[in-house]
């Protein structure tokens, strides 16, 4: 290449264990998301440290954590 040695990639994500902790209590069951763009209600059926998963009307929504503002059961 140029002569430069090269450098290993470091993949860095933001994990808050607390709010995977709080998602992972409600699995399951109707909950309100806000995020940073509209509200989303409808049943968390999947929480992965990175997304959740939340199905409308059997259709899901993958919706990443750190784009969650709050959530509430409904």
């Amino acid at each position: 290449m140029n002569g430069q040695p090269q450098q290993a990639v470091q993949l860095r994500s933001a994990f808050d264990p607390y709010v995977y902790q709080t998602l992972m209590s409600v699995v399951g069951k109707n909950i309100v998301v806000q995020t940073t763009k509209n509200p989303i209600q409808g049943l968390l059926s999947k929480v992965t440290p990175d997304h959740i998963v939340i199905e409308i009307n059997r259709t899901p929504f993958f919706i990443r954590i750190q784009e969650i503002v709050w959530v509430s059961p409904s």
